[in-house]
């Protein structure tokens, strides 16, 4: 088949029609490199496959080069490339980025072949809503490709997310954030490597004020078992709350750097995410407090300007948690600031029931705060400015005494709460006596809250009755 029998062998030939028919033809170096899939390693060895790789790559940078992005914006273009074999894609996206071709063309080219190959990417993959009952469509489609494919199918899945993942482009423009948060799905439940999973997670959190509250739901997987994806049964939570807690710190420490290098920050955006985020998930049941905690707190307390939407998380906590012990409802409340609820949040608040005392009463102090201090610049306006200050500042150092001689009577009242508790625990063997019990006790706490009050305004001789005060006081006890 050489030269060495007679000029023009089938050599001779086969390497002219490669050169002058296939490699010039686009559709047909697609087919040429799509027929290789069955000749492997032949066709490397023969250096066929780079051959029709180098070749694609040179005509799309050539047409990209010479009638602008429009030429991509057409399906058939990536559609072409979508069609083969993950390792030959990838050596045409390789050699296209090596004639300069722009990060978003290079994106668009993998998203394009991800929806192509991988079909949980084109399918909602949002939390479940009822918690507890069914699957989400995900895993219940991957779950059933499994069962029909096998292991075989499980790894050739595999193999195209680490290799999708490992040719992204670095620049944030390349990819949207919600493409890496699906690839981050895929790539827990088909158990990628742990290095590219961690990749995807700082990808994402430098790109997180572009997410979304579904992006986020990212169902809790377990590794495959014999080709069936399964739940841990030590796996409680529906969702993955570690994922989103390390994507959070990563993009806090993205914002250090950008702070540091004075370019925009995009902290207010994701206060606002994340509440949104505590909130969807607070209707778990299996969610600990703990958890719950952990990443509301993971912000710092200067971002969130209001904390109206950490409210509503927490109020969503406790409904779906209604038995949740008294100090870990104190725990939960902590993490709001009472002061920078809007006045809605706060008349809200002060008449639900399912805060601890102690949150009502910190509401109802910060509610009355801010309307003295309303009223008093209100006053100051039509008054002399520098008395009316010194008036001002001299009433609030009188509330702020007011505040905190409140917190050390409720947390007098709590004491004598817990007692109660605990000598009910010791009578609730008695059926009988229960009614009766009950009366006498929420009786003695009352007589103990008006006691400490009216004790603290008349009995100490330190304080001064004040009519404006003990209408507050019955005004909170009509509330409770």
């Amino acid at each position: 088949m050489t030269e060495e029998f007679e000029d023009g062998n089938l050599i001779t030939k086969t390497e002219a029609f490669l050169a002058f028919v296939v490699l010039c033809s686009w559709k047909d170096a697609i087919t040429v490199l799509k027929s290789c899939e069955a000749l492997s390693p032949w066709a490397e060895n023969l250096q066929i496959v780079r051959r029709c790789c180098d070749s694609l790559a040179w005509k799309a940078s050539r047409k990209n080069s010479s009638t602008g992005d429009a030429v991509h914006e057409e399906g058939w273009w990536f559609d072409d490339i979508a069609i083969l074999r993950i390792d030959h894609f990838k050596g045409i996206i390789t050699a296209i980025r090596a004639k300069g071709t722009t990060p978003e063309i290079i994106g668009k080219y993998i998203m394009n072949y991800a929806e192509r190959w991988l079909p949980g990417m084109v399918m909602e993959t949002g939390g479940v809503r009822g918690y507890g009952h069914g699957k989400n469509e995900l895993q219940f489609s991957i779950c059933s490709q499994e069962e029909e494919g096998g292991i075989a199918h499980s790894k050739e899945q595999k193999a195209i997310i680490e290799s999708l993942i490992s040719m992204l482009p670095p620049q944030q423009e390349a990819v949207s954030c919600k493409f890496l948060l699906q690839m981050l799905k895929m790539a827990m439940v088909y158990s990628a490597t742990p290095a590219l999973i961690s990749e995807l997670e700082k990808r994402v959190g430098m790109m997180l004020e572009d997410a979304s509250v579904n992006d986020l739901l990212i169902p809790s997987y377990k590794n495959f078992d014999e080709g069936k994806l399964t739940n841990s049964p030590e796996q409680c939570t529906l969702h993955d709350i570690d994922v989103v807690q390390r994507i959070v710190e990563y993009f806090l420490m993205h914002e250090q750097q950008q702070q540091q290098q004075q370019q925009k920050s995009g902290k207010c955006n994701i206060s606002k995410l994340l509440d949104n985020y505590l909130a969807e998930i607070a209707r778990d049941p299996n969610l600990s407090v703990t958890k719950f905690q952990v990443l509301a707190e993971s912000l710092p307390e200067n971002v969130r300007t209001c904390h109206d939407g950490l409210y509503r998380a927490i109020d969503t906590y406790l409904k779906t948690n209604r038995l949740l012990s008294e100090h870990d409802r104190r725990r939960l409340c902590k993490i709001m600031n009472c002061e920078k609820l809007s006045l809605d949040a706060r008349m809200h608040a002060a008449q639900n029931d399912r805060l601890p005392l102690r949150t009502i009463v910190q509401v109802l102090l910060s509610e009355q705060l801010k309307m003295r201090e309303e009223m008093l610049n209100k006053n100051g306006n039509t008054s002399e400015p520098e008395r009316n200050q010194s008036s001002t500042n001299m009433e609030i150092k009188t509330m702020k005494a007011e505040i905190e001689n409140m917190k050390t009577k409720m947390e007098a009242l709590q004491s004598d709460y817990s007692e109660l508790q605990q000598e009910y625990g010791k009578l609730s063997n008695k059926p009988k006596n229960a009614s009766g019990w009950a009366s006498i006790s929420w009786r003695k706490i009352r007589n103990s809250f008006h006691a400490k009050i009216d004790g603290d305004e008349t009995g100490d001789g330190q304080q001064r009755p004040n009519p404006a005060r003990k209408s507050s006081f019955k005004r909170r006890s009509s509330i409770f």
